[in-house]
């Protein structure tokens, strides 16, 4: 198991809830729930008992039809699974809860009960057809597991130093030196190669070979691909997972729903775009109608792009029909000679960094009449009681007009601005210019 901040916060969930709440962790599949939940339970407690929804055997998946009698329920569960439960000394594990909609509405019951404690993993947690049927409890605490971060890809390779030596430098803005900066950016670059999902991780660290690592990347993408269709066997959910790379190559100010679906809307598919978002495998942005600090009321709901949750992965289905990309874009990449139409690659990790920091997404353009052009931030982000926005840029970083024209329009509303980019982290012009590997400090 490697080491995952999400760690701490069932720590912190463990002492504070003292078993008042359930833990619910959502996610993406082969994000790694449920392999940090087991080690949970077998460090933080006497004894635990993991039930995957995906495999239990009928007779387990029975017993949450009725739960009048808890102490039969729990009787039962020790005799299936081998295990003593001890009274607030055990974990029971809802591995894949979603399988069993019972099972989680149980939930109340179980911790009004307080004998035990709970932890429920799952994805696609909120499709209507999951929850159509059941009382959703309110006895949850929800947490959201992302991939593997910067940081957390650099404890795999077992450098557990530079990251906090990084922060240290960003706080101070101290500038490493470009020598220094250009060895980061290439362990970035490997970082967004390889991508954070612990498999392909695992994958890399045993082989150093991208071939291997883009097979295993290749098989997660197909496995969310048959997700898709048992939501929704029209295929229009999968269409629009496949489409985002290209969506995002067109530097559109909004994801183009009609160019993807034949006379498609995005005003008649948000049932659809909420069910790929329930998937946990995308990022939505939301395009901000007023940029200030009350951002997520003041959003168009069919106006958004979306990104994948993991990098790595957006490599790979950018050429999901060729048997192998070294020859496109790992080689390139990791040299630093990624072609510019292949930037939004860097937009992408940034959306990656700012979501696992806990950032909803938003993003502001206009047309502006007097200069008869468009602008565009990339990102918006509450900052205090004002707003900071973010400009990310693959080369050219000197030009930054949407950011300028942008500060001259709201200037009163604005705490901090900052341009993401390739370069070693300076401040000039009051915008602060953050390599991409700082820009999770945001």
């Amino acid at each position: 198991m490697y080491k995952r901040k999400i760690y701490d916060q069932l720590l912190d969930w463990k002492k504070t809830s003292a078993g008042q709440t359930a833990l619910l962790i959502e996610g993406a599949r082969r994000v790694g729930k449920s392999t940090i939940v087991e080690a949970f339970g077998k460090k933080e407690y006497r004894s635990y008992i993991l039930i995957d929804f995906a495999f239990a055997p009928k007779s387990v998946q029975a017993l949450f039809e009725d739960m009048s009698d808890l102490d039969y329920f729990f009787l039962q569960l020790q005799l299936q699974y081998g295990v003593d439960l001890h009274e607030r000394n055990s974990l029971i594990i809802f591995d894949e809860v979603q399988f069993n909609p019972l099972a989680r509405q149980s939930i109340k019951r179980l911790v009004a009960d307080g004998r035990y404690d709970y932890i429920e993993t799952g994805s696609l947690i909120s499709i209507k057809k999951n929850i159509a049927h059941i009382l959703v409890p309110s006895e949850e605490r929800k947490i959201e597991m992302f991939p593997m971060d910067f940081e957390e890809f650099l404890w795999a390779t077992g450098d557990e130093t530079t990251m906090p030596l990084l922060e240290k430098a960003f706080r101070a803005r101290i500038s490493l030196g470009e020598a220094q900066n250009r060895q980061l950016m290439r362990k970035f670059r490997l970082y967004m190669l390889v991508g954070g999902m612990p498999q392909a991780v695992q994958a890399y660290m045993t082989s150093n070979n991208f071939r291997l690592v883009d097979q295993v990347k290749r098989d997660m993408v197909h496995l969310y691909e048959e997700d898709f269709y048992k939501i929704d066997p029209s295929g229009k959910i999968s269409m629009l997972y496949d489409a985002v790379p290209a969506e995002l190559a067109k530097h559109s100010t909004r994801y183009q729903v009609s160019s993807v679906l034949e006379n498609g809307r995005a005003s008649e598919i948000l049932e659809e775009i909420a069910e790929l978002q329930a998937s946990k495998t995308v990022l939505l942005a939301y395009q901000s109608t007023d940029p200030h600090i009350g951002l997520a009321g003041h959003i168009h709901l069919d106006r958004f792009k979306i990104y994948l949750a993991d990098t790595g992965l957006m490599v790979t289905l950018m050429f999901k029909d060729r048997q192998f990309t070294e020859n496109t874009v790992y080689r390139k990449l990791l040299n630093d000679k990624l072609p510019a139409n292949l930037g939004f690659l860097y937009e992408n990790v940034v959306a990656q960094s700012l979501a696992a920091k806990g950032h909803h997404l938003f993003y502001h353009s206009y047309y502006d009449q007097v200069q008869k052009r468009s602008f565009e931030l990339d990102f918006l982000l509450t900052c205090g009681e004002k707003i900071c926005p973010v400009e990310v840029k693959s080369s050219n970083y000197r030009k930054h007009r949407s950011l300028d024209a942008f500060s001259s329009k709201y200037a009163g509303r604005i705490a901090n601005r900052y341009v993401i980019h390739t370069k070693d982290l300076k401040r000039v012009g009051g915008i602060d210019y953050l390599p991409f590997y700082m820009a999770q400090f945001l």
